[in-house]
């Protein structure tokens, strides 16, 4: 349980890809971290494909500071979530501490909204790609990539290689 006292935050917003929150959550938990999920507005959303999921808080109510890192899936909700100042904001924090931010297919929407790409080498689905390159980021057509802090991916197929990284970055912490 590498991950036993550490504390990750996992945005969700309606329409999220089931298995990019549903994989890394339970991984997650399954390495001893405590998960919280945090949304935009509701207390109940349905993923993609149907999958109901209940958050544990609003990201109103989340401080950057009471987390170790930060995971963000993707699917329809990153689309939303980049709308949210707060949510934002909390990306923003994390990146300045350096924390490890996690974000696969879509997800790349918030931290392109956060401002954090600048200089950055990662990885997306290739849907967003430009937005990803006009953000100032070096895309790459990659399973994972990790650029100091942030870990991408670019779909569902990704996450058993995307997992690992992600749990290492935070398990170095």
């Amino acid at each position: 349980m590498r991950l036993t006292g550490k504390r990750v935050l996992i945005f969700a917003g309606p329409d999220f890809e089931d298995m990019e929150l549903l994989y890394p959550r339970f991984r997650l938990l399954e390495e001893g971290a405590s998960v919280t999920v945090a949304g935009i507005g509701e207390p109940h959303y349905k993923g993609k494909k149907g999958y109901p999921l209940d958050v544990d808080v609003q990201v109103t109510e989340v401080n950057a500071r009471d987390f170790d890192a930060l995971v963000i899936p993707g699917g329809y909700a990153p689309d939303k979530m980049r709308r949210v100042p707060e949510l934002l904001q909390v990306v923003r924090e994390m990146n300045e501490d350096a924390k490890p931010i996690a974000f696969i297919c879509h997800a790349g929407w918030v931290p392109v909204s956060a401002g954090i790409l600048k200089g950055k080498r990662i990885t997306c689905v290739s849907a967003i790609k430009d937005d990803v390159i006009n953000a100032g980021a070096e895309y790459v057509d990659e399973a994972v990539v990790v650029d100091g802090n942030l870990i991408t991916s670019r779909t569902p197929d990704d996450l058993p290689v995307f997992m690992p990284k992600v749990i290492d970055a935070i398990a170095a912490g």
